[in-house]
């Protein structure tokens, strides 16, 4: 998308709404007890998970297939999609009677891909190729070009901003009034833009407050840099938000509105998608626990003010909650991975745990090797701690012990075949 092309006005945003009320849910604005006790103010969480296609993508890409003439959609689209701007595709099509040819990274999860598929009821065609985003961006902007077929941009296209900008307005509605502040989560950042948009016109005493993956946080490099910039390395855990470069629209209406941002370590985001499960009974995606968990992370919002943080998707594949623990147990601090050197003679393993281990401490990898020499052998060991601030005892009694022990840090790249 040309950075030249114009932006979406409050106007077209209120268009799109009207356009969508048949075809999107107006998913609950619902007041979080459990936020609202942690922060003291009135925390209210918008469960864009219960959308049809289980998130909000839906908004921005019905807004634009919808609008195309006869012969746009004679040629069919593409577009490229990490899983749930795919859905809000399928579903359009399905709709409106289209075909669509659907480029997916690999990293996108079987459950998003099998979601898409039946969404789609025939109309659409998967292509899964490339490790992040960007590259099934590039396979669509090829295929578009060899075909003749109208590219559905996940974020960085009028009709796609003002689409997912029509949350604003359906909050403002269900609150009664403004919130004093709204947390969005953003990848490529179309529907912070869009809400940015709606909300300076409309109602500008809102703060609007943008939450990003630690790993991807393409969106403050473009506004650092005032151009959007393509990240040399990208964590693509937070799959929804995995972004390595934001769109030209999307930044050029971040950057005017000078809107504030945060990035959120992913483990502190598994942390918060636990909650949700555990305590909420709620179902989100790692981008969908993002606003949520930025709030807690590093906001302080004013005691009694409306907040309100969108809760972006549900679209999460239960095979990936092993990780999710993992990476919430290693940010709070709880578990630990160490290099252990034991002595080869009877009882070490024994004196270890009797010695070393807090009486709630526990032993949750162990990968023993005796091949080094006669004397000593190398074990991975990983503990889970009972009390997250007991590491320094911990560490105390491994030092006093018999054994050599070298701590495994967090940010390593050995992590990456541990969590």
């Amino acid at each position: 998308m040309s950075p030249s092309q114009p932006l979406p006005t409050a106007l077209d945003i209120e268009a799109a709404y009207v356009r969508l009320r048949s075809v999107v849910r107006e998913t609950p604005l619902i007041r979080s007890d459990r936020l609202s006790t942690r922060t003291g103010a009135n925390i209210w969480v918008k469960r864009e998970d219960l959308q049809p296609v289980r998130s909000y993508k839906i908004r921005g890409a019905y807004n634009l297939i919808a609008q195309l003439d006869a012969n746009d959609r004679q040629r069919g689209v593409v577009c490229a999609s990490a899983g749930n701007h795919a859905q809000g595709v399928a579903y359009a099509c399905a709709r409106l009677d289209l075909h669509a040819r659907i480029y997916l990274p690999r990293t996108t999860p079987r459950q998003k891909r099998d979601r898409i598929a039946v969404l789609g009821q025939g109309h659409v065609e998967l292509v899964v190729g490339g490790d992040t985003y960007d590259d099934a961006a590039a396979a669509c902007h090829e295929d578009a070009g060899r075909t003749g077929a109208v590219i559905v941009p996940a974020f960085d296209h009028a009709a796609t901003i003002a689409g997912q900008g029509t949350l604003a307005v359906e909050v403002v509605h269900q609150l009664g009034h403004h919130p004093d502040q709204i947390v969005l989560p953003v990848g490529g950042g179309g529907m912070i833009a869009g809400c940015v948009t709606w909300l300076a016109a409309r109602h500008p005493a809102t703060a609007v407050m943008g939450a990003e993956p630690a790993g991807a946080a393409s969106m403050r490099a473009a506004m650092t840099a005032t151009a959007p910039v393509t990240l040399p390395t990208l964590d693509t855990f937070v799959d929804g938000a995995a972004v390595r470069r934001v769109g030209d629209l999307t930044h050029r209406i971040c950057q005017h509105h000078q809107v504030p941002l945060v990035a959120v370590d992913e483990g502190r985001i598994c942390t918060e998608m636990l909650e949700l499960y555990q305590t909420d009974g709620i179902i989100a995606e790692p981008a969908g626990a993002l606003a949520s968990a930025a709030l807690l992370d590093q906001l302080d919002p004013a005691p009694g003010s409306d907040v309100v943080v969108v809760l972006s998707g549900g679209n999460n594949d239960i095979s990936r909650y092993a990780e999710v623990l993992e990476r919430s147990l290693v940010a709070e601090g709880r578990k630990h991975y160490f290099l252990v050197n034991f002595p080869q003679e009877p009882g070490a393993l024994r004196r270890f745990v009797e010695d070393v281990l807090g009486p709630d401490d526990d032993i949750a990898l162990f990968e023993y090797v005796k091949r080094s020499n006669r004397e000593t052998g190398p074990a991975l060991v990983g503990i889970e701690l009972g009390d997250p601030h007991d590491l320094d005892g911990l560490l105390a009694r491994m030092a006093t012990s018999r054994m050599v022990v070298e701590q495994i840090p967090a940010d390593s790249p050995f992590y990456r075949f541990l969590v």
